[in-house]
């Protein structure tokens, strides 16, 4: 979107010098040091930040750190329950028509959405209990209001303080390839938590590697949702990037999509399967397997049907621009050497 500019400007037609009237940047001593404070306060709480995530991380991964060092076969089931969640996010980046996104990047959305799912986590154990004792209603507020917009934030915020800054975020589909990213890394960490407080408190009763591979694959169930949501926001923060006059709106979009469909799942997953088995011949454990892979596929589909819109409108442009014989360059030709 094109600067605004104050009247003066509009009329000077480049003719004066506005500094300071109309126009201004760093020329004075007074003008770096204002300059300079502001980045130091602005890169400082960023730093800030970071460093308590970091904290709260290194912290909540105490647990699960020790219980690997003393049944190292916990980091197979780590990982495993983290394979569907990482098939579906590398299927999100395959559809990314435009230009592959760097590896760097990727890793670095990964890592922030690792360190900044621990705010959820704090926010979750500190307002949970308060909301969930309200009576009917608690734990709906709680699944609505706090985790599922939360959640989503957090992991928006991983995609949005780094890789979104950059230039080769330069598609609306690249929101949706960083959104999975970061769902994948709020997974991860998520999954490792998960196993790792269910295996400490089971393995006394029933054994490590049984406690493990139960949990284990409620979490590998899990994990594709979280892809999904975060995707689904991320392609709007892309729509933002490009409709720069309704990005706000567009960013609250997709949060507000996102999380609704998150707190509904957190909301349902806890009487659905049982409704399932009522009225089917499933047992338990088949009828949250089905609740939860339908739900996915259902909110996936949402997500699918933005991605294949995009493909196929990319190439449409793309066909529509190189057909005609012309000697001017589009936006999606490569420069001429």
């Amino acid at each position: 979107m094109q600067r605004r500019r104050d009247p003066v400007e509009r009329a000077d037609e480049e003719s004066r010098d506005l500094y300071d009237v109309s126009t201004w940047e760093p020329r004075s001593a007074v003008d770096h040091l204002a300059f300079s404070v502001y980045n130091a306060i602005n890169y400082g709480l960023q730093t800030i930040v970071l460093a308590v995530a970091v904290v709260i991380t290194l912290f909540l991964l105490i647990q699960p750190a020790i219980l690997v060092l003393e049944a190292p076969s916990l980091a197979v089931f780590f990982g495993l329950s983290v394979v569907p969640a990482g098939l579906l996010a590398a299927f999100i980046w395959y559809s990314d028509i435009t230009e592959s996104e760097p590896l760097s990047l990727i890793v670095a959305t990964f890592v922030l959405a690792v360190l900044f799912a621990t705010f959820a986590a704090v926010v979750n154990s500190v307002v949970g209990p308060r909301l969930e004792a309200i009576p009917i209603i608690g734990t709906a507020l709680f699944f609505y209001l706090i985790v599922g917009p939360v959640e989503e934030t957090v992991k928006l915020l991983a995609v949005r303080v780094f890789a979104y800054r950059s230039e080769t975020f330069d598609a609306v589909i690249v929101g949706a390839v960083y959104g999975a990213v970061a769902g994948l890394g709020f997974a991860a960490i998520e999954n490792a938590i998960y196993i790792a407080s269910t295996v400490a408190e089971a393995q006394a009763e029933v054994g490590t590697v049984s406690a493990a591979t139960g949990i284990a694959t409620v979490r590998a169930l899990v994990g594709p949702g979280h892809v999904i949501y975060s995707a689904i926001a991320g392609y709007y923060l892309g729509l933002a990037k490009f409709n720069q006059e309704y990005a706000g709106p567009l960013v609250i979009k997709g949060l507000l999509i996102a999380a609704f469909v998150h707190g509904t799942y957190n909301l349902t997953v806890g009487f659905a399967p049982a409704l399932i088995v009522a009225v089917t011949p499933l047992g338990p454990g088949l009828a949250f397997i089905s609740y939860v892979i339908g739900f996915n596929l259902l909110v996936g589909y949402y997500l699918y049907r933005k991605i294949v819109r995009y493909r196929r409108t990319y190439r449409a442009v793309r066909d529509d621009t190189s057909s005609p014989p012309t000697s001017e360059l589009t936006e999606f030709d490569p420069p001429r050497r």
